[in-house]
């Protein structure tokens, strides 16, 4: 099995700056795209950044030029420092990954989650 652990969830201030990290574990060959998602209260998932394996990166236009995603393939995590945090980006933050098991089946897996609260 495969699990992916988030941490760095809180409570900021608007204006303020956060770091996610999602730690992935189990039985790994490699790990492809991993990506961060999130959801607001009553809205639906949405993906926020994500990042290949060689490093090419994509994000959402609401968080472009505030977030910034990054992985340390050595140490199968990902990462998601957000600055300039708004109220708008309260919500629950996801990891996810597309993993190619040490079985050598590819599968996409899921974190629990991380709260994120922006408010003063």
């Amino acid at each position: 099995q495969v699990q992916l652990v988030e941490s760095g969830g809180g409570l900021v201030q608007p204006g303020g700056s956060l770091r996610l990290s999602c730690a992935a574990s189990g039985v790994i060959f490699s790990i492809n795209a991993m990506a961060w998602y999130r959801q607001a209260p009553g809205k639906e998932r949405e993906l926020v950044a994500a990042i290949t394996s060689r490093g090419s990166t994509n994000y959402a236009d609401s968080v472009k030029g505030r977030f910034t995603i990054s992985r340390d393939n050595a140490k199968n995590t990902v990462y998601l420092q957000m600055n300039s945090l708004k109220p708008d980006d309260t919500a629950v933050y996801y990891c996810n990954a597309d993993v190619v098991t040490t079985m050598r089946v590819s599968r996409n897996y899921w974190g629990k989650g991380t709260l994120v609260t922006v408010s003063s």
